[in-house]
């Protein structure tokens, strides 16, 4: 009950903090995004001290190296957060966009416009920088946040929350519009989830299990931000010139991402040119190999120690330098292991057959499809929506980065002259 209470609270001061956002202008909202850009870069000791206690208890708690990278925070990465928030204020308003307008023969004027969604709950795992991408998308299209990070996060989380909300208090928007919801309780999350009718949405960020509570768990409507076993295959066509950059990027440039690959697969015909350059390549970027049995038999010749690929390694996101390896015979093949493995996230190919790259995006149910490029660039920030929300690989309202549009709904206007039905 103390849970309850506590989450109905912050829903109904969001809410209610939510009527000055909707009142304000467009130009306001985005003056107070920047604003708090500029306030974040101006408190990066104030974070950095704050998250350095946040490091130290996940340290002596035994916590993952992966999860470690993602719950640090920098001064470049916080100069990171500042300047994606400086992208999304930069971007055209999201609100009051026409999505569709017309006139009916009895003369009613019907418009289809965009709207915020009203309240919205983010439950995220040690990942501070969602925080402020989150209020900072957020904000520019008039949705308060109900924001509930990982207890492992706490003291980084408190301080950004503190921060914005001490920019909006300057202002003519409430501070109220972005809440820290407490992550000392566990039962918070349950709470915000069973909300329905005070919070309008909830999203949830991290790994499979969280997403799998929430979305499982939530009475509240939800998109689902999925994990990412993403895969790269390269073709019999690939130039593989271009094939073995690619691999080693969508590896090992951050593993800790859900954008990182967890899976190559090769073609047959390239794979006794290509594997061994892949798998030393591989080996000395710290990466641990699972492979098919082909693989294995290939890499014991070339003395690099190589494990069987058991069923669960091919559907696990590591989140580490771990990687599964196998060799396909067609790119059916490659495609109907993606769909069997897969997570509709990200997948890639590395061809130079137009014909075999547009085969492969059509087999490829995901939300996002790589040509000849790393599996890295599905980002809200690399693809030109500033900070994101999330990668939804699910179908319904939004899939792939979700960035500003995608945190609006639409209302229908309807304009009359006295029509009765």
């Amino acid at each position: 009950m103390e849970a309850t209470a506590t989450i109905n609270n912050l829903a109904d001061s969001a809410r209610a903090g939510a009527r000055t956002l909707i009142a304000a202008s467009s130009e306001e909202r985005t003056s107070l995004v920047r604003q708090i850009a500029d306030a974040l870069e101006a408190s990066s000791a104030r974070i950095v001290a704050a998250n350095q206690i946040d490091m130290e208890r996940g340290k002596s708690s035994g916590m993952q190296s992966s999860m470690l990278d993602r719950l640090l925070l920098t001064e470049d990465r916080i100069r990171g957060m500042a300047d994606g928030a400086r992208q999304v204020a930069a971007l055209p308003d999201p609100l009051n966009r026409i999505i569709h307008e017309r006139t009916l023969a009895n003369g009613l004027k019907l418009k289809q416009v965009s709207v915020p969604f009203g309240v919205v709950g983010m439950v995220y795992e040690a990942r501070p920088n969602v925080t402020v991408d989150a209020a900072a998308i957020l904000l520019k299209s008039g949705n308060a946040a109900l924001l509930r990070g990982s207890s492992s996060a706490s003291s980084s989380n408190a301080v950004l929350v503190e921060i914005m909300r001490e920019v909006l208090a300057k202002s003519s928007i409430s501070p109220d519009v972005i809440q820290n919801v407490p992550s000392e309780n566990r039962d918070t999350v349950g709470a915000l989830l069973h909300a329905r009718g005070k919070v309008d949405l909830v999203i949830p960020r991290g790994s499979a299990e969280l997403i799998r509570r929430v979305v499982d768990d939530s009475s509240v409507p939800t998109i689902e931000t999925g994990a990412g076993v993403c895969h790269v295959y390269v073709d019999e066509f690939a130039e593989l010139e271009k094939a073995l950059p690619i691999l080693m990027n969508s590896k090992t440039h951050r593993p800790s991402v859900c954008n990182a690959a967890e899976t190559l697969l090769v073609h047959e015909k390239v794979a006794g040119e290509f594997l061994p350059q892949a798998l030393a390549a591989l080996t000395s970027a710290g990466v641990k190999i699972n492979a098919d049995a082909h693989t294995q038999s290939l890499a014991k010749s070339l003395n690099i120690d190589v494990s069987i690929a058991t069923e669960e390694n091919w559907c696990t996101e590591y989140n580490a330098l771990e990687m599964n390896v196998a060799v396909v015979p067609s790119l059916l093949a490659a495609a109907d292991h993606i769909q069997k493995y897969g997570t509709q996230h990200t997948e890639a190919i590395v061809t130079e057959n137009v014909e075999r790259a547009n085969q492969f995006i059509a087999l490829s149910d995901c939300a996002a499809v790589m040509v000849n490029a790393s599996t890295r660039f599905t980002d809200g920030e690399q693809m030109g929506f500033g900070a994101e929300i999330g990668i939804s690989n699910q179908k319904l309202h939004a899939r792939g980065p979700m960035g500003l549009e995608q945190m609006t709904t639409t209302t229908w206007i309807v304009w009359g002259t006295g029509q009765i039905r």
